[in-house]
């Protein structure tokens, strides 16, 4: 690495890594933590720093596989493994994204309708539209840089447990002690929980942004100059290590807000986006409603995109097209059109008007599902020196990445049982 490389600023750092974990809080998450906190009140908020380390392992694993091979996951897949394997990881990857597709634009649609009462489908299409078109037409580079921005307004939940009254004792009993039921609402939210913070759309994002990466910064693959790779692998750990952190920081405090507003009065189901939004009126007072949406909406309008390209990401890789961000409309037209399609099916579910929190709630139950076999396949990759060459993944992040696929592949068995 070049002496200008090591003096890259804190903002090039934190890069694939930060807008990853800024997405995992999407709307998906926020319901579904809503949810969480409103109907168990302090005593699922364990889980937050329980899943910490294996989403850091599972994330780290997947960054490394992009930077070291420089192709993604499903690139890789094709190259090293039967195709019956590839066909089956990108087919889950679009079954969970076109459904956690169609919950966030029905989530950012409701969200609108808060502050613009109007026909909420039309809405649902021109957040997707919106989404698309400027995936396509704008530089992803400085579309990020903008919406990074609007995901400010989650920090209001952050100070909501300083001003409504926080029972601090229930809190850290919560935060220190596992409170374990098997029967089955408790084994859904702790699938629902796990699926939106390991969902499978991370996996293949934050690979394939580690490869758009190298291709913004004209690097060559880490593993190629395998003796000069520190501090690329010093880079990602780092980037990765804080992008986590700002998801599960966030995520806690919406669970203990709304555990200290909604779950304190008796609210355990949250049916609309306005009972979630009741969570910052400690704070917030007239404006509770709006600061919700605004959260939604640019939640949403950072992880739309995410989840479509993520999708044209699998897709390009397996049949070997052009793609990438930093491509021209006129040199990645299936990868394009992968993106645009991908939004359209998300809207089209939109249309079975399934009420936008239980739809979140839902995908984040399919999406912890559909992560135990994809992060099989991510371990198998990284541990590889076929496809890795030199730079296989330390034992620790084996020994994280091992972890965590056993973890998630539990809580589901302990839904699907009960």
């Amino acid at each position: 690495m070049s002496e200008s490389d090591s003096k890259r600023s804190v903002a090039e750092v934190l890069g694939p890594g930060l807008v990853t974990g800024a997405a995992d809080d999407d709307p998906s998450g926020i319901g579904t933590y809503s949810q969480v906190g409103a109907q168990f009140g302090y005593g699922l908020a364990w889980t937050m720093l329980f899943s910490y380390p294996f989403l850091v392992s599972i994330q780290m694993i997947c960054a490394e596989i992009g930077a070291v091979t420089g192709h993604g996951i499903a690139h890789n897949l094709r190259r090293h493994y039967p195709r019956k394997l590839l066909i089956m990881a990108v087919t889950l990857l679009l079954v969970a994204n076109t459904i956690n597709l169609g919950a966030d634009l029905g989530a950012m649609a409701a969200a609108l309708n808060l502050l613009v009462p109007g026909p909420v489908l039309l809405y649902a299409f021109l957040f997707g539209l919106i989404s698309v078109l400027l995936e396509v037409l704008v530089s992803y580079e400085r579309y990020v840089r903008v919406l990074k921005w609007t995901t400010l307004s989650l920090l209001a939940y952050i100070a909501v447990p300083f001003a409504a009254g926080v029972d601090i004792d229930d809190m850290l009993r919560g935060l220190a002690v596992p409170n374990l039921s098997f029967d089955k609402t408790t084994a859904m939210a702790l699938v629902a929980v796990m699926g939106t913070t390991i969902s499978p759309y991370l996996f293949f994002w934050q690979s394939g942004q580690e490869v758009e990466e190298q291709h913004r910064l004209h690097s060559r693959p880490l593993g190629l100059f395998p003796r000069s790779s520190g501090p690329g692998l010093a880079r990602i750990k780092v980037d990765t290590l804080v992008g986590m952190a700002v998801t599960h920081i966030t995520a806690l405090a919406i669970i203990v807000a709304t555990a200290a507003t909604l779950h304190k009065h008796g609210i355990t189901q949250i049916a609309s986006a306005d009972q979630a939004a009741e969570a910052l009126r400690p704070i917030a007072g007239d404006f509770t409603f709006a600061l919700f949406a605004v959260g939604i909406i640019g939640i949403g309008l950072l992880a739309v995109p995410v989840l479509a390209g993520s999708a044209a990401y699998g897709i390009a890789e397996t049949f070997g097209w052009e793609e990438g961000l930093d491509r021209r409309p006129t040199e990645a037209k299936a990868f394009y059109g992968v993106i645009a399609v991908a939004t359209l099916g998300g809207f089209l579910l939109n249309l079975l008007e399934i009420d936008p929190m239980r739809a979140l709630y839902w995908a984040a139950v399919i999406n912890g599902l559909l992560a135990p076999p994809l992060m099989v396949l991510t371990l198998m990759l990284a541990r590889n020196p076929r496809v890795m060459g030199r730079l296989v993944i330390s034992r620790r992040l084996q020994v994280g990445g091992i972890a965590g696929t056993v973890l998630m592949t539990a809580v589901g068995l302990l839904f699907l049982l009960s």
